[in-house]
């Protein structure tokens, strides 16, 4: 059995109104570039906390889970190695806004839109996967 096993972070996707919560990262990798709110699991916590740990450490929000966008493993996703990312989707649940120190920056972008914004890591390809889920389930109301 390999020793090496993948790292696992969690990313969230916050929709509000057609608007997508991102943040600017801060460092490397791809410092300056725009994410989804998220980070590394702690040994001994869920995903599912950690999602909502890293949305609330990062923006300053209160999100709750509303169920899971999917798992992107690309070993390739990461350039510091092999990163399996757990993405949900979340809606906001209060707290104030604000910048942390482990961001540059955070915004609302309109999510038609977002194909103009530069991205880290394999975030446009979540998002693109997010709006097809979200015309599909429009579909059939």
């Amino acid at each position: 059995m390999n020793s090496k096993s993948p790292s696992l972070t969690v990313d969230t996707l916050i929709e509000d109104n057609g608007r997508v919560l991102l943040i600017q990262r801060k460092g490397e990798p791809f410092d300056g570039k725009w994410a989804l709110p998220g980070g590394f699991v702690e040994y001994g916590e869920t995903v599912e906390h950690a999602a909502v740990r890293e949305v609330k450490e990062e923006v300053g929000i209160n999100v709750e889970l509303e169920g899971l966008l999917g798992v992107y493993s690309d070993p390739d996703r990461d350039p510091r190695g092999h990163v399996v990312s757990v993405v949900f989707i979340g809606k906001k649940k209060g707290g104030k806004e604000r910048k942390s120190s482990e961001i540059r920056d955070f915004m609302w972008a309109l999510l038609d839109k977002t194909d103009k914004i530069e991205f880290a890591f394999d975030h446009a390809t979540i998002i693109e996967d997010y709006k097809i889920i979200r015309m599909d389930m429009e579909a059939q109301k």
